[in-house]
């Protein structure tokens, strides 16, 4: 059975408050009969270092995606990661990371994929959990393995391949990256290495919306107000149309995805997860550089 809504969230006034929950919340709850926590960071030697008492760690890199093929995990990968993680179809999962949840959006957008019914995002994340002087532990939970049933994964509503930004044209596109990696500048966030793709830019069309618009100082997300503030009156993103959101490689953008579409209530609301590491190295792909969205091919 999920566990209650945190009250404090609903004061918000977001679509969906039931996919958020605060660090006042996690703390009381933790231990409670049906509530896993998983911890998933940029930095995936983090968690060793103290997190959560009796959250379990999940490798974006290791355990989301497919070994051999670049792809997420098929229904039956998916199910026994579940199972031995200790979560079962009916669990409360709260997930938090590091670099304000860019990874621990991007994991809930994977459950998402499998229609994992109660899935949360901490808000403010790790970070926020450690400013709060709030207790780590170095102690590593063994779960009890579940039975997690084998569900396909449902990219459909969710999730965009080039194909389908190809044909987007004229739509909402929303560039979460830095305004260097959007004009070509750099191609990869400013104080990384540079990597990833051939040439730099962005996709025709797109508009410069960088992810942290969507979060304050602490992490934690905007208010409503403020977040309709940047993307419906600034963007343009008022829901009538499909929106696509991409970044390097589908983190940053799950991260405006779940604003989109779970606190601002969006629907039809898809993360290119190839984004720029694939659109950028494609062959016969156009991009455009610089500080302007740019016209679509053919116009």
């Amino acid at each position: 059975m999920p566990l209650p809504t945190d009250p404090s969230i609903a004061t918000h006034n977001y679509a969906h408050p039931e996919r958020l929950v605060s660090t006042e919340w996690l703390a009381e709850h933790l231990g409670s009969e049906g509530l896993v926590v998983v911890e998933s960071n940029e930095d995936v030697l983090l968690y060793d270092t103290g997190h959560i008492p009796g959250a379990v760690k999940v490798d974006w890199h290791t355990e989301l995606n497919d070994p051999v093929v670049r792809d997420y995990l098929n229904g039956e990968q998916f199910a026994a990661l579940m199972s031995a993680k200790g979560i079962s179809r009916d669990d409360t999962v709260v997930i938090y990371g590091d670099k304000s949840n860019w990874w621990a959006a991007y994991a809930l957008w994977v459950f998402s994929l499998f229609s994992h019914p109660d899935v949360r995002l901490l808000n403010g994340g790790r970070d926020k959990w450690i400013a709060e002087g709030r207790e780590l532990t170095r102690e590593v939970s063994t779960p009890h393995k579940t039975d997690y049933p084998v569900v396909e994964r449902n990219d459909g509503d969710l999730r965009a391949f080039k194909e389908d930004v190809l044909e987007h044209f004229g739509r909402p596109l929303i560039d979460v990256r830095s305004q260097e990696e959007y004009t070509g500048e750099r191609t990869h966030m400013p104080a990384y290495p540079e990597e990833g793709a051939l040439r730099g830019g962005h996709i025709p069309t797109a508009h410069s919306v960088p992810w942290a618009k969507a979060a304050n100082e602490d992490g934690t997300f905007k208010s409503l107000e403020e977040l309709r503030e940047v993307y419906t009156e600034q963007a343009g993103i008022d829901g009538s149309e499909p929106v696509i959101t991409y970044c390097r490689i589908g983190e940053r953008s799950s991260h405006t995805w779940f604003v989109l579409q779970h606190l601002m209530g969006i629907d039809n609301v898809k993360n290119y997860d190839g984004s720029w590491t694939e659109w950028g190295s494609a062959v016969r792909v156009p991009i455009v550089k610089g500080l302007e969205p740019g016209v679509a091919p053919g116009h």
